[in-house]
């Protein structure tokens, strides 16, 4: 994935190629992505070519159901614009997406406390029962149980942590929790810190909806301690109304395994490894220790 990399001048062919009418606009690479690479459009507008093996069918999914959803979402969204069809050019699809401003979480964490209400309003408005023929996307969504038997190996990034016990306890409290028999509800399915944006300390955005899906909302509600700055959890669960103790006990298993994930990709970064995320390791342990102190 880290490997591939287009050039400017690939987009500017493409923009005159489908899209004449933007072509001229100032053209800026963004740092970052990892499914898709991504360019600044003039000041309102970015543009988006899958680089992975599974990133057309994500930007499909954006172009199909993002749209519709965002109208109801209080934060700003990557709304796709304009769609790219696969040509001569580039075999693949590709998106105009409305630009959102603000910086990366994982560069540039939440600090402030009312944050909570902001996510909470956020989340309340995007989770709705979704319809029959919504996307699903194992595990996301899915009850833990159907990721337990890889989660072992997970727990190896953090072998050597003073309290890797009381996270694997946190862990199994939440595949041993009720699972959820509600409604399958809209979902992000990707809520970490290089997915949303801040300004002013606070959420300002919310990215990537490549993985949106339909399913428990505990898979979302996870961000609560891994977007949140400590002690902002149960000011969130407040303001969002609409988790019991068991949902919130999975939520905080979700947490776990985002932790574990980013932890993994940000020492691959600090080896240098492709695909690595140096910012990302911070903002696992960060979450680990804000789950901790929840339990």
């Amino acid at each position: 994935m880290g490997e591939v990399k287009f050039e400017q001048g690939l987009v500017r062919a493409l923009l005159r190629e489908q899209h004449s009418d933007l072509a001229d606009l100032e053209l800026r690479a963004v740092d970052g992505g990892w499914d898709n690479q991504q360019w600044r459009l003039g000041e309102e507008f970015a543009v988006r070519l899958p680089r992975t093996e599974r990133a057309p069918g994500l930007l499909r999914k954006e172009q199909t159901w993002l749209p519709a959803l965002a109208g109801r979402l209080p934060l700003p969204t990557p709304v796709p614009v304009r769609i790219g069809e696969p040509s001569r050019l580039f075999e693949q699809t590709w998106t105009i997406v409305r630009w959102v401003e603000g910086v990366p979480a994982d560069r540039a964490p939440v600090t402030r406390v009312d944050a909570a209400e902001v996510l909470a309003e956020f989340l309340g408005a995007l989770h709705e029962r979704a319809p029959a023929d919504a996307p699903l996307n194992p595990p996301r969504g899915a009850p833990l149980s159907g990721v337990q038997d890889g989660v072992d190996g997970w727990f190896e990034v953090i072998a050597g942590h003073p309290n890797a016990g009381g996270v694997r306890e946190v862990w199994e409290k939440a595949v041993a929790a009720p699972v959820w028999e509600g409604a399958s509800l809209w979902l992000h399915g990707d809520l970490h810190p290089a997915n949303v944006v801040v300004r002013d300390g606070s959420l300002a955005g919310v990215i990537d909806f490549g993985d949106m899906c339909a399913g428990d909302p505990a898979t979302d509600l996870s961000a609560a301690w891994v977007l949140l700055p400590t002690g902002a959890a149960s000011r969130f669960f407040d303001a969002y109304g609409q988790a019991d103790e068991a949902t919130m006990t999975r939520a905080r298993g979700w947490a776990v395994l985002r932790a574990l994930s980013l932890i993994w990709i940000g020492q691959n970064g600090r080896r240098g490894l492709p695909g690595g995320k140096p910012t990302w390791e911070p903002a696992g342990y960060a979450t680990l220790e804000r789950v901790l102190a929840a339990n």
